[in-house]
């Protein structure tokens, strides 16, 4: 069983681990979930460090603003929730840093509560089995909350299984290129595979732009060198990561217009 599916987990460990499976593999999450707790075992523990410590202990799971986005979530539990993570969805939604997904998944496996919760997974299982559709189209929340609600047990007990199942089993069965219908515990009721495994013919979602040379991939490379020292990196060093002035310089400055690093004196720092 996944860590945070297990009994007694804690609100705030749901929180975090979901905020870390954002576009990061679990097998990278949970190593790094378990040390991330251990320093910060509550809201006000995070809060009371500067960001940039959270930025460093993030490392390499990716897109480090998730890291400012829990530190500016975990001060605002801390200072308007007694330390404890709001149990009612709307609270959850105003919380800063916390986008729709992650405050459904709180709410629902945290507490317990009944909402549907969509996730990627979610939507390959929904398309497939539901639909009869190879892949999903284009993620729209209005639908897709829809989709999912109309799949979930009234029980509140049940629907919180039921979603963690839909997730589990895209996650493990049912995923994008490798699908292992021969071991589907609902094969029998796929509509996808009752029509043939038909291909799918629909609008699809933008393909991502390449990683290497991006701004992004300059972006990671930079924060590898910030993250590694202790003190301001002068921007001569900085130079030597990365030979293209002007897409370095662009780099730097998306940083800081994200809070991410600061410019200190000739040089930059975390926050």
């Amino acid at each position: 069983m996944l860590p945070w599916r297990a009994d007694g987990f804690g609100a705030w460990g749901i929180l975090v681990s979901e905020v870390m499976l954002q576009q990061t593999p679990v097998a990278r999450v949970i190593p790094r979930l378990e040390r991330w707790l251990e320093r910060w075992p509550t809201p006000s523990a995070l809060a009371s460090s500067p960001p940039g410590d959270a930025i460093r202990a993030w490392e390499r799971l990716g897109y480090p603003r998730r890291a400012l986005r829990l530190h500016t979530a975990a001060t605002a539990i801390a200072e308007h929730h007694d330390d404890d993570v709001p149990r009612d969805l709307d609270a959850l939604l105003a919380l800063p840093g916390i986008g729709a997904y992650t405050a459904r998944a709180v709410a629902v496996f945290a507490y317990g509560e009944r909402h549907p919760v969509v996730d990627t997974n979610v939507r390959r299982v929904l398309a497939r089995a539901v639909d009869g559709q190879a892949q999903p189209g284009p993620p729209s929340e209005r639908r897709d909350l829809a989709a999912m609600e109309q799949q979930l047990p009234t029980d509140a007990a049940e629907a919180r299984v039921a979603s963690a199942a839909f997730m589990e089993l895209g996650a493990v069965i049912c995923t994008a290129r490798a699908p292992r219908c021969a071991d589907c515990p609902i094969a029998d009721l796929c509509a996808w595979r009752l029509a043939g495994f038909p291909d799918y013919d629909g609008p699809r979602a933008v393909a991502q732009k390449r990683y290497e040379g991006s701004d992004r991939h300059v972006r990671g490379l930079l924060m590898r060198e910030l993250r590694s020292s202790d003190v301001p990196v002068p921007s001569d060093l900085l130079a030597a990561v990365w030979a293209d002035a002007a897409q370095r310089e662009r780099a730097l400055a998306g940083l800081v217009a994200d809070g991410l690093a600061l410019l200190v004196d000739d040089g930059y720092a975390l926050p």
